[in-house]
């Protein structure tokens, strides 16, 4: 029996789909080997880093936040006393994007938002310094610690953890009526005797205010302030005068021959108690000589009781002394 070898309808409609399905799967791995560059020229750049915490071989390499390449390998470095070399992390880029990657460029681990993957992130150089070339070595920049900024903020959560405890205790000593706060809140007495306070003062207000009282007059009243600038310029007429020699109490100020007298008299004085102190007049011996302050004491009293005997008898003292011719 011979075989049909005529196509059928239905065979063309399902090679008709394979093959479109093979044309689109074509371009769409020919779109994303073009949006990965993988159609292009590429170079590879070499990077050491410390620690190559949330990157991985395929990782996105970009230029200034664009995708340009991927890590194709990261490798530990023999150990040394450098920490900063521990791993060798080799990326390929672009070559469309050599001119952008220069001598001064920085690598940078940069963290796609706050809690994403890790990426590879350059920045572009400037046209003062070479571009870089195949094998050469990108100079790694500080990067941000996302775990050293967790271990701080969680320190910040034990602090308002431990702040929101004290005032726990806080609140609670003012509901229970503790200090002066929590006798405010809990004691009606001496919320009334506040308030009594505040109105008391705010009668006292009023009547310092009031027109008729002195302190009323004082903020009211313009004569003060018209007193006290006549005062003032007085003052100022006073101290002039005194600044000019003026008066008595200007040549006090400025003439030096008073206090020049005034040492004088005071060396004078010091010079007779010297001499009343240590010398032999009759001042001295009155100073110094207890035996003749006795005699003179003794005198002095002799002769007061005879004044006081001749008020009494005048004739005793007086007989004989008028004599009739």
């Amino acid at each position: 029996m011979r075989r049909n070898s005529a196509i059928t309808w239905e065979q063309l409609r399902v090679a008709a789909v394979i093959l479109v399905a093979l044309v689109i799967l074509g371009f769409g791995g020919y779109r994303l080997g073009q949006a990965a560059h993988l159609f292009g020229d590429r170079y590879r750049l070499i990077a050491f880093v410390p620690n190559a915490n949330g990157l991985r071989v395929g990782g996105a390499v970009t230029v200034a936040g664009q995708l340009v390449g991927s890590i194709v390998g990261i490798d530990f470095m023999p150990p040394d006393a450098d920490s900063t070399r521990n791993l060798r992390v080799t990326v390929e880029l672009d070559g469309a994007v050599q001119s952008q990657v220069r001598a001064d460029s920085r690598a940078k681990l940069r963290t796609q938002g706050l809690l994403g993957d890790k990426v590879f992130d350059i920045s572009p150089g400037t046209p003062r310094f070479a571009a870089l070339r195949a094998n050469d070595t990108l100079p790694l920049a500080p990067s941000l610690d996302y775990d050293q900024i967790i271990g701080q903020a969680s320190g910040a959560v034990g602090d308002v953890v431990e702040l929101t405890r004290d005032l726990r205790g806080i609140t609670g000593g003012i509901a229970k009526g503790e200090g002066t706060v929590g006798q405010l809140v809990t004691n009606r007495t001496l919320y009334d005797e506040l308030s009594g306070t505040l109105s008391q003062t705010n009668a006292l207000l009023r009547r310092l205010q009031s027109p008729n009282g002195t302190v009323g007059r004082l903020l009211d009243d313009p004569a003060l302030y018209t007193n006290l600038v006549r005062v003032t310029a007085s003052l100022d007429t006073v101290t002039s005068g005194l600044a000019r020699n003026e008066g008595t109490v200007g040549k006090l100020l400025r003439d030096d021959s008073l206090y020049v007298r005034l040492v004088g008299i005071t060396a004078g004085a010091d010079s007779l108690m010297r001499l009343l102190t240590s010398g032999d007049g009759l001042a001295a011996k009155l100073l110094n000589d207890q035996q003749s302050y006795d005699q003179l004491n003794r005198a002095l009293t002799e002769l007061n009781a005879i004044l006081v005997d001749v008020r009494r008898n005048p004739g005793r003292y007086t007989k004989g002394l008028i004599k009739v011719f």
